[in-house]
């Protein structure tokens, strides 16, 4: 059963009211319920003791946000939008989010036509260096595509650097993509993507926690980050300094028992260190989308065993290989007798397999003496692990 009217109402106008990831308004909203919160915060004058545990400075700042708070006006406007509030009873309310207990949001305002329910389901959170090299850009664009190929949701914050380039690479392959936001859904921020925010509005989903028109700020940043967490089934990191949001992103992850993973880079950038500094503690090393899926995906969705190219020597079976490993370079025949001693087989069947090496182009024959072709003794040898 969705929320009640009352219920949506009294959470919106607490947006106004409580700031993201507040534990203390959490455990307000939990033992009093939105309504009678909302009610002991609206009542003039204030009765004391009506929110336990509050000083007398922090009653006063709810105070004055409440007589700020305008519920009716901000649902016009995300319905303006063509968008809408999604509170916890709400057939579309992501329940893992409910893993944060009492700092989890009030709810989200979400813009867009897709089921975020449904999405958060199966969606992966792709985050990293705002001042990414290209290395990075390149990798997160290439993991979002890869990601939507296979039927995953790419979550980001819309930020620039490691964010844009994983939303880009995600719509550039026809993806389905979720931008977190750390402001009010209808503010493009940051403003040059503008364009971007649009265009996940009309082709995935844009969400927050905080009511239209809300600014950011360093904090909210920050706290925006365990909605992305707890929203996926794992989080991927490209590129991060030491101190990095996206490294608080990844942190939330582990806490919470998401996945968390990372993809290495040069050891020589200081955007990199942090990934690094992940993978020491316990997060998952992965290159490609597949690495992704094997981890966050369903029981046989595996990766590809990783493995140079497969050569035609490498499909010889063993004995046959001895026989082509014992040849000698050009220049230093061989008799038959002396080759099948090398090769450790009888006179009769190292002549069979000398045939079978002839006919693929790998041995020849100087009258009665056998000798290997140049251009197989230039080839790699995989079985010998040779360079």
């Amino acid at each position: 059963m969705p929320a009640p009217d009352e219920e949506r109402r009294a959470r919106a106008a607490l947006c106004r009211i409580i700031e993201p990831g507040d534990e203390h308004g959490g455990r307000w909203l939990r033992e009093l319920g939105a309504r009678e919160l909302l009610y002991r915060l609206t009542t003039h004058p204030y009765r004391p003791g009506s929110l336990p545990g509050a000083g007398e400075r922090r009653v006063q700042g709810l105070l004055r946000r409440a007589a700020r708070s305008r519920p009716d006006q901000d649902l016009e406007a995300v319905r303006a939008l063509g968008g809408r509030f999604v509170v916890p009873g709400d057939r579309e309310w992501p329940s893992q989010l409910d893993d944060l207990g009492d700092a989890r949001p009030l709810g989200l305002w979400v813009r867009g036509t897709q089921d975020l329910r449904r999405w958060a389901l199966r969606s992966v959170a792709l985050v990293g260096a705002r001042a990414c090299t290209a290395y990075g850009a390149h990798m997160a664009a290439d993991l979002g595509a890869g990601l939507a190929e296979r039927g995953w949701v790419v979550v980001s914050g819309a930020a620039f650097g490691i964010d844009a380039a994983a939303h880009r690479g995600t719509l550039g392959a026809g993806g389905a993509t979720v931008a977190v936001l750390a402001c009010g859904v209808d503010v493009p921020y940051p403003r040059g993507h503008d364009a971007l925010i649009r265009r996940i509005a009309q082709q995935g989903l844009v969400i927050g926690e905080l009511a239209p028109g809300e600014h950011p700020t360093p904090s909210r940043f920050l706290l925006r980050n365990r909605v992305i967490a707890a929203l996926t089934r794992g989080t991927v990191v490209v590129e991060a300094a030491h101190r990095s949001g996206a490294l608080a992103t990844a942190r939330d992850a582990q806490h919470l028992g998401r996945h968390t993973m990372g993809v290495p880079g040069p050891a020589t950038s200081g955007l990199s260190a942090g990934v690094h500094e992940l993978l020491r503690g316990g997060a998952t090393l992965v290159s490609d989308a597949d690495d992704v899926t094997e981890l966050v995906g369903a029981i046989g969705d595996l990766a590809p065993a990783r493995r140079g190219p497969v050569l035609p020597r490498d499909l010889l079976d063993p004995e046959t290989a001895r026989v082509l490993e014992a040849l000698p370079p050009p220049g230093r025949p061989v008799t038959l007798s002396d080759l099948a001693t090398t090769a450790g087989t009888d006179v009769d069947d190292t002549l069979g397999r000398l045939y079978e090496l002839h006919s693929l182009g790998y041995a020849r024959r100087e009258g009665d003496r056998w000798y290997l072709v140049r251009t197989a003794a230039h080839a790699p040898n995989n079985r010998r692990g040779g360079a």
